[in-house]
C-alpha cells in the first residue's frame, strides 16, 4: 500500500472533468493527472481503504497519480467534492442525500454528487466503558459525550440519533466534545468524556484500541429501537443491524444498532471513461482490498442497488454495474 497523505486541506482545481481524448504522445507529454481521494480520519475505515485505492489507481491508469487525503469524514468530503477539491470521495448515504438536496449542512449549496459504487455498511457505535454505568441511551443524560469530528458523518448521524432518543443536545449533557475517534478513545481513557459516537465499518481501530486497554471493559449501547422515529424524520437511509459478540476484545453481547450504507462518489461531470477505468481496476482488486480491511468483503455485486446508493448513479457507473451482472433495482 502506498504511503498515505496526511494533508487535511486539498488543493483546488484537480480536474476529473470531462475532457477530449488525447493521442498517446500528447497524454505522455502532459503532467500526471491528479486524483484526490477524500477519505476520513485515521482511526476509521475510509482511511486505509482509500490508501489502497490510491495505489491501485496510480498503478493501473497510465498518467494518473491518485492520493488518499485525511479529512473529517463524509460531510466534509461532499463539500470538497462540491468545490472540486476532491475528485473521488468516500461517504455515507445520509450525507450524500443531503448534498444533492442542498439540505442540512449543505443548505443552499447543492452538490452534483453521483454514486459509482456501494461499498459496505457503516455501523453507528455508541461507545462507553463499564465503569461509567451507562447501559442505555437514556443513561447518557447528564454525561460528557463526543459526537464526532466537525463535518463528519458521525456528527450528522449522532445528532439525529440523539434527537430520536428524546435527548436534547443543548440541554441534556454535562459536556459535548467534537472529537475524532482516536481522540475520543484517548478522552475516555483520560476521564474527560463518558461516551462517544462513531459510525464506521467494523471492527474499527479506535474502538479496538479502547477495548484492548488493560482494565477496560468495552460497552456498546443498543439503540436500534429508535429506527422508526429517525426514519420518519430523515427518510429510509438507515436500517437496523447487529454487531456480533466478539467483534471487539471483551465484547460479550450483541450490539443492536443502526446502520447506513457507504458509497464511492464523483461529480456529475466526471469523465465517463475515467469512471469506467476506476471501477474496472477497483473491481479487479476487490480481493486484495478486503485484505486491507475486512469491511471491503461486503463490496459485492449484490450491494449495487440504486436504493442503497441513495443518490443518482453516474451514468458510466450504472453501465459498468449492469454489464457486470448487477441487478440495480
Amino acid at each position: 500500500m502506498t504511503q498515505l497523505s496526511r494533508r487535511t486541506a486539498l488543493g483546488a482545481g484537480l480536474g476529473l472533468l470531462a475532457a477530449p481524448q488525447l493521442a498517446p504522445h500528447q497524454a505522455h507529454a502532459q503532467a500526471a493527472q491528479q486524483i484526490a481521494i477524500a477519505t476520513g480520519t485515521t482511526g476509521g475505515v475510509y482511511y486505509p481503504l482509500g490508501g489502497a485505492l490510491a495505489n491501485y489507481l496510480t498503478r493501473g491508469i497510465p498518467g494518473v497519480s491518485a492520493t488518499a487525503e485525511v479529512t473529517a469524514g463524509s460531510t466534509a468530503n461532499f463539500q470538497l467534492l462540491g468545490a472540486n477539491r476532491a475528485q473521488l470521495v468516500f461517504g455515507q448515504v445520509d450525507a450524500a442525500v443531503d448534498s444533492v438536496r442542498g439540505a442540512g449542512p449543505f443548505r443552499g449549496r447543492v452538490v452534483p454528487t453521483r454514486a459509482i459504487a456501494v461499498l459496505y455498511t457503516n455501523r453507528m457505535q455508541v461507545v462507553t466503558t463499564a465503569d461509567r454505568n451507562i447501559r442505555t441511551m437514556a443513561d447518557l443524560r447528564g454525561k460528557r459525550i463526543s459526537t464526532g469530528a466537525p463535518a463528519s458523518a458521525t456528527e450528522l448521524f449522532a445528532l439525529r440519533l440523539i434527537q430520536a432518543a428524546g435527548l436534547d443536545i443543548n440541554r441534556d449533557f454535562r459536556g459535548r466534545e467534537r472529537l475524532s475517534p482516536a481522540e475520543s478513545t484517548n478522552a475516555i481513557r483520560d476521564g474527560k468524556i463518558d461516551a462517544y459516537f462513531f459510525v464506521s465499518g467494523v471492527p474499527t481501530s479506535a474502538i479496538t484500541d479502547l477495548a484492548a486497554t488493560p482494565g477496560t471493559q468495552l460497552v456498546l449501547i443498543d439503540h436500534a429501537e429508535f429506527l422508526d422515529p429517525i426514519v420518519r424524520e430523515h427518510g429510509p437511509v438507515y436500517f437496523a443491524e447487529t454487531i456480533a459478540p466478539g467483534t471487539y476484545p471483551g465484547q460479550n453481547a450483541p450490539n443492536n444498532q443502526l446502520s447506513v450504507a457507504n458509497i464511492l462518489a464523483v461529480r456529475e461531470d466526471a469523465a465517463p471513461a475515467l469512471v469506467t477505468q476506476m471501477l474496472t481496476i477497483l473491481w479487479q482488486n476487490r480481493e486484495d482490498w478486503a485484505r486491507v480491511h475486512s469491511a471491503a468483503r461486503d463490496f459485492t455485486l449484490a450491494q449495487q442497488k440504486t436504493a442503497a446508493a441513495g443518490v443518482p448513479w453516474h451514468p458510466a457507473a450504472e453501465a459498468f454495474w449492469r454489464n457486470a451482472g448487477a441487478t440495480l433495482g
